[in-house]
């Protein structure tokens, strides 16, 4: 055996007898190289709907209570829970944030829940974007 060279036996052998290079491409009927075309395809990955969270106004539950659900929940600082809170008073509704479902459908819940526990009939819902 030469330098660099190594010795395959059994069904290595086989195996080393059925690759072929890359470059030969795949083999004719006739025996000969043909050609081939390798394309590669990219899933196409569609981006999840966004839904908007909306808080609802009412005349009971206290500007300081929902000011500490956006703080609280939507990870909102004072100022911007509180410019919120004022808009959903004059408004009727505001947004809390954009969320995938699922992350939508929680926050929801959880402030409906948290409402509920404290006696108030605060009111969150989410709609599609």
């Amino acid at each position: 055996m030469k330098d660099g060279a190594f010795s395959i036996g059994g069904r290595d052998a086989a195996l080393a007898a059925s690759i072929r290079p890359a470059t030969a491409g795949p083999r004719r009927d006739d025996g000969g190289p043909g050609t081939a075309v390798v394309t590669r395809t990219r899933p196409k990955v569609k981006r999840p709907s966004l839904y908007r969270v909306l808080i609802l106004n009412d005349d009971y539950t206290p500007m300081e209570f929902v000011v500490h659900v956006l703080e609280q929940f939507f990870q909102k600082d004072r100022e911007a829970a509180t410019m919120i809170m004022l808009h959903v008073h004059n408004h009727g509704a505001g947004e809390c944030g954009i969320y995938t479902y699922e992350v939508a459908e929680t926050k929801v819940t959880q402030v409906m829940d948290f409402a509920r526990k404290h006696q108030h009939p605060l009111q969150c819902v989410m709609e599609k974007k």
